[in-house]
């Protein structure tokens, strides 16, 4: 029931769309500061402050341009609230929060798991949308009637949101450490067995190319998630035993074990879904070529969007309050006094950016070589250009018009001559006496179609189907990433 060739294309899925999200994830730590800052510097140095705002009739500069792009006003924003939120999560006590989880009993911090999962993919889909009605709100066009309520609500309610969502995770994340430190471990088997209860609700339902599609990304993102959760687990237990490395050797085979249950039962949960629809094994290929298409077409100059916020729309990752708790379990957990300690920290962020280099390089490469292996390249350079079927009709008005024998010194007819499918029929009426014409006698019948000619005619038309049919889901999957579009 499992092939080899299914389980090396899944997990070439998984792996591709792990380090998709690790890029978007370092993007925080690494180039979002320096981004922030150098928009920041840029909107001391203007003369007249503002986002975008119109100019001030002292600069020399038209009512609609703006001071800042709207990628730096974005940046701008993301720099405020991670700094808010981490300055807000510092009154929220882990120590505290651990002890009170611990003292639940086992089924009340099963059912607790259960519902913080639930709650996060609430959480992720709501907090999308609230990020992206930020980001539009403030680089829209001036010129535009507001039919919103404005830059600043949109932008309390993205630090609400932030927080919120920090405070869902390190609830999360203590949870499982209290299953990692509890003594008989029965915690952590029935957190781990929960993984078992996603195939009793995926296999037995419906599932079609993108629905299957869909379910990849949530788990690319969950997984993903989990390992940035064990690490936080990893960092407290370390920080408690005063960074002592025998505890690490601990700790490492309950890491293991949850990392290879939620590998198999993907494995086992896919497995049972591509057999009962019916679904080849070729079909992650397909998956990869568009997050690949979607990667490639976001890294171009003219792109509409960001590439951290198109893996963030397509897997359902926001990776604003990961990064938050991350930074404050880490600037909790390590100490950073002296000059030594300064110079490690330089250099640790020298390597984060090292990394984020050579993980984006590794994974467009890849994605250049898995679009030209599904033909796709072609698509790049499309552009959607929604006035051209407005023009179309109004061309043709001049083939309806009188015949270009009226006009013989007029250009028109080289255009109208274009536009005739059938020349011929336009010489009737121009002919002089057409009563003669009538008497001639009628053209003889055309003769009866072979039905040999007929059964051919259907044979290509079902291989030509055929092959659209097979070209109609990947063009169906790549929708999405033309419609879903950041409008800056």
């Amino acid at each position: 029931m499992v092939s080899v060739s299914q389980c090396v294309f899944l997990e070439q899925l998984m792996i591709f769309g792990i380090c998709l999200c690790l890029d978007a994830f370092l993007y925080v730590f690494t180039l979002l500061p320096l981004r922030t800052l150098l928009a920041f510097l840029r909107l001391l140095t203007i003369p007249c402050c503002g986002l975008g705002a119109n100019v001030c009739p002292y600069c020399r500069r038209s009512s609609g341009s703006r001071f800042l792009q709207p990628a730096q006003v974005c940046d701008l924003l993301k720099g405020l609230i991670m700094v808010l939120c981490y300055s807000m999560m510092h009154y929220v006590d882990y120590a505290m929060m651990y002890h009170l989880i611990r003292g639940q009993s086992v089924i009340k911090l099963y059912i607790i798991y259960n519902m913080l999962e639930v709650a996060d993919r609430l959480f992720s889909s709501f907090g999308q949308d609230i990020l992206d009605a930020l980001y539009w709100t403030a680089t829209e066009p001036k010129s535009r009637k507001r039919a919103h309520i404005g830059v600043i609500p949109h932008f309390f309610m993205a630090v609400f949101y932030v927080f919120l969502h920090s405070i869902l995770i390190m609830v999360q994340a203590s949870t499982l450490n209290v299953a990692f430190n509890s003594h008989n471990k029965s915690l952590l088997t029935i957190m781990m067995s929960n993984n078992f209860v996603e195939i009793k609700g995926s296999v037995f339902k419906k599932f079609e190319k993108n629905n299957l599609f869909q379910m990849s990304n949530s788990d690319i993102k969950e997984r993903f998630t989990n390992y940035v959760l064990l690490l936080i687990v990893c960092l407290r237990n370390m920080e408690q035993f005063s960074w002592n490395s025998d505890h690490l050797w601990v700790l490492l085979p309950d890491v293991f074990m949850v990392i290879m249950s939620e590998v198999a039962v993907d494995i086992v949960k896919h497995a049972f879904i591509t057999k009962f629809n019916d679904i080849t094994a070729d079909v992650y290929s397909e998956y990869k070529a568009s997050l690949a298409f979607e990667l490639v077409s976001s890294r171009q100059q003219n792109a509409y969007t960001d590439y951290s916020d198109s893996v963030a729309r397509r897997m359902g990752f926001i990776p604003l309050p990961l990064a938050v708790l991350l930074i404050r379990v880490v600037m909790s957990s390590v100490k950073i006094q002296g000059a030594l300690s300064s110079v490690c920290l330089l250099l640790f962020y020298l390597g984060l950016i090292t990394l984020k280099v050579l993980n984006s390089i590794i994974i467009l490469g890849k994605s250049c070589r898995y679009v030209k292996e599904a033909k796709m390249e072609g698509k790049l350079f499309e552009r959607p250009n929604p006035q051209t079927p407005k023009q179309t009709p109004k061309k043709t008005n001049p083939a309806r018009s009188p015949p270009p024998a009226a006009e013989p010194k007029m250009h028109r007819p080289t255009a109208s001559i274009t536009k005739q499918p059938t020349p011929r029929a336009k010489l009737f009426p121009s002919a002089p006496t057409p009563e003669p014409k009538e008497t001639v006698d009628p053209p003889p019948d055309p003769p009866p179609p072979n039905p040999e000619e007929i059964i051919s005619a259907d044979a290509q038309q079902s291989t030509e189907l055929k092959h659209r049919t097979s070209k109609k889901d990947l063009l169906e999957i790549d929708r999405f990433t033309i419609c879903g579009n950041r409008i800056g």
